[in-house]
């Protein structure tokens, strides 16, 4: 599978960044990539002052390839780079080797508050 992982630093983010992230991804990024063709998830992940992080995983090669190539071309413009006040740090092609489905199942949400 064709990973890819965006990555902005959050050492130098305004304070209560975490949450104003949280914000943007439950009301208005999550429905943008659920359905989105050719991707298959796309996972949002964050370690409070540390760092903020998408991560995506593609049908082909050339989905993740176009994906990107556009991206990168606005990188500094996206929304999670006028949230965090800066351009993400990584932007890294990746295998996905494989992934496991537990007992409790994959839930689709925005927001898990638990």
């Amino acid at each position: 599978m064709k990973g890819l992982t965006v990555r902005w630093s959050l050492a130098d983010a305004p304070q209560g960044v975490e949450a104003e992230l949280a914000t943007y991804v439950e009301g208005t990024s999550h429905a943008k990539f659920t359905g989105m063709s050719d991707l298959r998830f796309k996972t949002w992940r964050m370690r409070a002052g540390e760092w903020f992080e998408g991560c995506y995983v593609f049908a082909t090669d050339e989905a993740r390839a176009a994906f990107q190539e556009t991206f990168t071309a606005g990188a500094a413009e996206a929304p999670g780079s006028v949230i965090i006040g800066s351009a993400p740090v990584l932007i890294e092609p990746c295998d996905v080797v494989a992934v496991a489905e537990g007992w409790d199942g994959f839930t689709p949400v925005a927001r898990d508050e638990g």
